[in-house]
């Protein structure tokens, strides 16, 4: 075997707030460097040379992976005016094909031809990374306009495609935002877009009209604050655009009729420190969700006449148990989704009410689905759970009946019946009771202790979901548990569960999932030796933090992407997303905020001791946690780890946050990281 790469050190020191921080390892941040890249190449030889004997076994789940997904697949086409929208997937292509039908009916969809629209396969070359994020087809549904990027970064192209023939228009653009980002107005003529700053922070709208050079689109509006970002969406009735400038703490909105595309903008609400809101249109109103004196939001409405907080009414009286997150407005129900009792809901409201749908499991998880068309008779509702293979609902909103339309097909004999799941409540040393959920083969808690892996994420207020994943089959099926400890920082249990896991509050959400840990060693799920963690990206700190703090507990541990060198980057506006991340870490230029985020700084925190076998990956283009941090991260553990485990980096040197693009790479990257914690579980098969 290759032996482990050792990156030299290179003194450096930062110092603030009369503190002195060594930093051998701060020129791995020098991309351009050969140097830099010439050891990343050694940690990735290395990385090959100690998962070679680890190949029979990866190419076996990734076989098992494949066998549970369905290869060719189609989604529940979309209603969309006169056609129905869908992608589908088929067997040895790597991307998704995107077509239409024109139809008035579901019904009808059988018995006319597909139009392909967009298929990703071809804008693909060999090897290389592909992302198709942002498709927004033009009120005639004759143009359609998407964002195509080949280096994992946020800088995207605008392209233009005419469908009448598939021939692309010159209207092309580059360093447009990945999402959110693109609009068109209500003739078609006119395309809204956003532009990202040299940190990739989207903070200009621009208006393109068609045909014209686009050095000669117009500059609507330019958000100067560093802490705030922009985002582009069109109300669901497609009346309306709206411009949001936004932070982790408060909003504004900025609204213009589509008819009008050569209008004003007007700003609904002006920003208010730690105000959010969020807007729709319905029926000559608009609708509001706020956390203004609601901390978990509320409905409120006011006539779209007179944009004014003091119009708004109350649609239904404040329930601090709701934690309401979107609204949507069909013009025969308004639906809302938001969570409850700690999982997903949706409400429907009528007459100042909001009724809950009910759902047939006690874990689960449920969404909304792409629905476009506002005056659409079928709205389509996801359920899924652990167990559950995604099922589409067609909701009546007459009738509030649910038709399923589709359930997703596993292949490879999956039967639900043959597993379990579960809620646990963990009750954390300051008395909060942490939510866990589990699942497992039927019958399997009756022995133990067992193989367990336990994933935590707990940041920006997103959420971990019990969804089902046809990738997990081949550990359950091997006597795996796996476990989500739902740790402070998400929104599992409201906003509040947020705020408790953010800024000088963010150590709890490292201390919820060693305290899930403990539990599940200390009431015999597990043990130390059978215990392994996973985290991606803020997840990929809270396994950073953990590493520290508790490395006794776990016998491997999986950070991807980890943001772990959290004071220095914290600190340097000049790397993308910096400065709107203060309002989730803290500002480290203040001495309480930088001594605060000092404690749990992963990188700051690594000491001479024994830690569990570690398996890091990360991507050279990653403009959300630069590879450097984890480069950093491991180089500094080579030096001061006293164990003999295994310790590996993987850097993607073509792609950026979110690895390989093509679903059989990603396939392949998954099983390579089964394949590591299984052998380290004393799995090896």
């Amino acid at each position: 075997m290759v032996n482990p790469p050792k990156a030299p050190k290179k003194p450096y020191w930062h110092q603030l707030h009369g503190d002195i921080r060594p930093d051998d390892y701060y020129w791995l941040r020098e991309r351009n460097n050969p140097e830099v890249i010439r050891y990343l190449e050694e940690e990735n030889q290395y990385f090959e040379s100690a998962m070679k004997p680890l190949e029979p076994l990866t190419e076996k789940l990734a076989k098992e992976i494949r066998s549970h997904i369905a290869e060719d697949d189609t989604e529940i086409p979309v209603q969309d005016g006169p056609y129905f929208y869908y992608k589908r997937m088929v067997a040895n292509l790597e991307y998704p094909i995107y077509a239409r039908k024109r139809a008035n009916t579901r019904q009808e969809l059988t018995q006319v031809p597909e139009e392909i629209i967009l298929d990703l396969n071809t804008l693909a070359k060999p090897g290389e990374f592909l992302s198709v994020t942002v498709q927004k087809v033009s009120p005639n549904h004759q143009l359609l306009a998407f964002l195509e990027n080949h280096d994992g970064t946020d800088r995207y192209t605008l392209r233009i495609l005419d469908l009448r023939d598939h021939h692309f228009l010159p209207d092309s653009t580059p360093n447009i935002f990945l999402q959110h980002s693109v609009e068109w107005d209500a003739s078609g003529q006119f395309l809204y877009y956003l532009k990202v700053d040299e940190s990739q922070r989207p903070f200009q709208l621009w208006r393109h009209r068609l045909g014209d050079v686009m050095s000669n689109d117009v500059l609507i509006y330019e958000e100067t604050d560093l802490t705030y970002t922009l985002s582009l969406t069109k109300s669901l009735d497609g009346q309306y655009l709206l411009l949001t400038s936004q932070n982790k703490r408060t909003n504004e909105i900025r609204v213009l009729p589509t008819q009008e595309p050569e209008g004003s903008w007007t700003v609904f609400w002006p920003r208010e420190t730690d105000v959010l809101y969020f807007v729709e249109h319905w029926h000559h109103q608009f609708i509001v969700l706020t956390n203004k004196e609601a901390r978990n939001f509320t409905l409120l409405s006011c006539p779209d006449s007179q944009l004014s907080s003091p119009n708004c009414t109350a649609l239904v009286p404040y329930n601090d148990n709701q934690y309401l997150q979107h609204v949507y407005p069909f013009a025969q129900c308004v639906i809302v989704s938001g969570r409850e009792e700690g999982l997903t809901q949706l409400w429907i409201y009528h007459e100042g009410q909001l009724t809950r749908l009910q759902w047939p499991e006690s874990l689960y998880y449920v969404s909304m689905g792409p629905n476009r068309d506002a005056n659409a008779t079928e709205i389509l509702v996801h359920y899924e759970s652990f167990l559950t293979p995604t099922i589409t609902y067609g909701l009546d909103p007459q009738t509030r009946q649910l038709t399923i339309l589709k359930q997703q097909e596993v292949p490879g004999g999956y039967e639900p019946q043959n597993y379990e799941q579960k809620r646990l409540w963990v009750t954390a040393a300051d008395g909060v009771d942490i939510p866990v959920s589990m699942v497992y083969r039927r019958g399997l808690l009756q022995e133990g202790p067992h193989p367990l892996i336990l994933y935590g994420y707990g940041s920006y207020g997103m959420s971990t979901e019990p969804h089902f994943d046809p990738s997990k089959l081949p550990l359950l099926d091997r006597g795996v548990i796996l476990a989500t400890a739902h740790v402070r920082g998400g929104s599992e249990r409201g906003r509040w569960w947020y705020e408790q896991g953010k800024l000088m509050n963010k150590r709890n959400t490292f201390t919820d999932f060693i305290t899930v840990a403990r539990y599940l060693i200390d009431h015999g799920f597990t043990v130390p030796q059978k215990l392994a963690a996973r985290g991606r990206s803020a997840g990929g700190l809270l396994m950073g933090a953990v590493l520290n703090m508790a490395p006794e507990l776990f016998q491997v541990v999986v950070p991807g992407v980890p943001f772990v060198d959290v004071v220095t980057t914290m600190l340097d506006a000049t790397i993308p997303l910096t400065t709107l991340e203060w309002d989730e870490w803290g500002d480290p230029h203040f001495p309480e905020a930088y001594a605060y985020m000092k404690s749990y700084s992963p990188y700051d925190n690594i000491e001479s001791k024994d830690y569990p076998h570690i398996f890091i990956y990360t991507g050279l283009n990653d403009p959300r946690v630069g590879y450097f941090e984890p480069a950093k991260f491991v180089a500094r553990l080579r030096e001061m780890k006293t164990d003999t485990h295994q310790l590996l980096l993987k850097t993607h040197m073509g792609a950026g946050h979110s690895g390989a693009s093509g679903r059989y790479s990603r396939i392949r990257e998954t099983a390579e990281e089964y394949a590591f914690i299984l052998d380290k579980l004393g799995i090896g098969q």
